[in-house]
């Protein structure tokens, strides 16, 4: 895969959990990539870090969003902000390297969640 650092993406990430109050998220453990060349249908995608790695390595968790170069650059500004948006939904609240999946017993990450988090902005 062909990519290369999004230092605006973490800016733009940087003011969600600020404004969004993800007081969870540990803003430097968050990294986030613009991929050129990935096969995915998707706008952009989270990357989690296995247990293991904080378990036997003693590594803090760390995440990386990845916003696909091709589709998410083409979509309006509205658009964007519903995928960063969406993306930080999959970061559980304990900051545990995992990820959620999009249901759970106590939480959906759809586009109707996601519009309820964007209202909070307006």
């Amino acid at each position: 895969m062909n990519y290369k650092s999004a230092p605006e993406i973490k800016r733009q990430i940087r003011i969600l959990v600020k404004e969004l109050n993800y007081s969870h998220i540990k803003i430097n453990n968050i990294h986030c990539i613009r991929s050129f060349d990935a096969k995915t249908r998707a706008y952009a995608r989270i990357w989690g870090m296995a247990k293991l790695f904080s378990e036997v390595a003693g590594l803090e968790p760390h995440y990386i969003i990845e916003v696909n170069a091709k589709k998410f650059d083409k979509l309006p500004e509205r658009e964007r902000l519903k995928t960063l948006i969406h993306e930080l939904m999959h970061i559980p609240k304990t900051f545990s390297g995992a990820l959620l999946s999009h249901r759970g017993p106590h939480h959906e990450i759809n586009d109707r969640e996601v519009e309820k988090v964007v209202k909070r902005l307006v």
